[in-house]
């Protein structure tokens, strides 16, 4: 929980120097009731607490840091871990008329994750490179794993393709449907596919959204460790973010 506070407080101190300077420096600071990503469950069903910092040079550069407070390691006996950390830094640029793209890497860090101790678990530190064509609103994306994937034995080269559309209805409301699958190295068992429908309306810079999530991943193997509870299941979750 340290490392998470320590990065809202840093975001909370910076805005208004980097207003001053005209920088092109960004900030967001948010919550939701649950945190899924690829659809399934970072925190047991339950509620986590982000936050973030980016940079984009005009030149099509960027670099980032985002947090999240989670359960899932900590969930793991022996495996520790409250906080994921995100590490990421790429370039994005137009290629032709109305085409955009996007490549770069991302670091999934979990401090003191321990699971690499834990009898059936690798590290679960991963690093992945990835890359993104944008055409209108509809954003195609693959990404690919050079380690092992979220604690999962011999799955370096994992790989999650997804489509994400995005389309402004007026107003500050956009909608956002999207479809992803998962494949997990060597683990057939762990792949699947993810989908979701977003609503969010944006208040002069306060994103309130509602998702539709859900999977069809194995209700076995993603089951909380806690207490049995499937963590890729069809849900309603609402996002509150507030960017700066």
């Amino acid at each position: 929980m340290k490392s998470l506070l320590s990065v809202l407080a840093l975001t909370l101190a910076l805005p208004a120097f980097a207003d001053e300077v005209a920088s092109p420096l960004s900030f967001n600071l948010g919550a939701v009731s649950d945190y899924r990503y690829r659809g399934i469950s970072q925190t047991r069903l339950k509620p986590a607490l982000q936050g973030g910092i980016d940079y984009a040079d005009p030149s099509g550069f960027y670099v980032g840091t985002w947090a999240s407070t989670i359960k899932w390691i900590k969930d793991i006996p022996g495996g520790d871990a409250q906080v994921e950390i995100d590490l990421y830094g790429g370039y994005k640029t137009e290629i032709s008329k109305g085409l955009t793209l996007d490549v770069g890497g991302l670091y999934y860090l979990y401090p003191s994750n321990n699971l690499k101790n834990v009898p059936g678990f690798a590290n679960a530190n991963t690093f992945e490179v990835y890359g993104a064509l944008t055409f209108g609103p509809v954003t195609a994306k693959y990404s690919h794993s050079t380690t092992n994937l979220f604690g999962n034995v011999d799955s370096k080269n994992s790989g999650y393709l997804d489509v994400t559309a995005s389309f402004d209805l007026g107003d500050g409301l956009m909608l956002a449907p999207h479809v992803g699958h998962q494949t997990v190295k060597h683990l057939a068992v762990a792949s699947y596919t993810d989908y979701a429908l977003t609503l969010s309306k944006d208040f002069s810079g306060l994103v309130l959204s509602g998702s539709v999530i859900g999977t069809d991943a194995d209700k076995t193997f993603y089951a909380s460790p806690a207490n049995g509870k499937f963590l890729g299941k069809t849900t309603f979750v609402v996002g509150l973010k507030k960017t700066f």
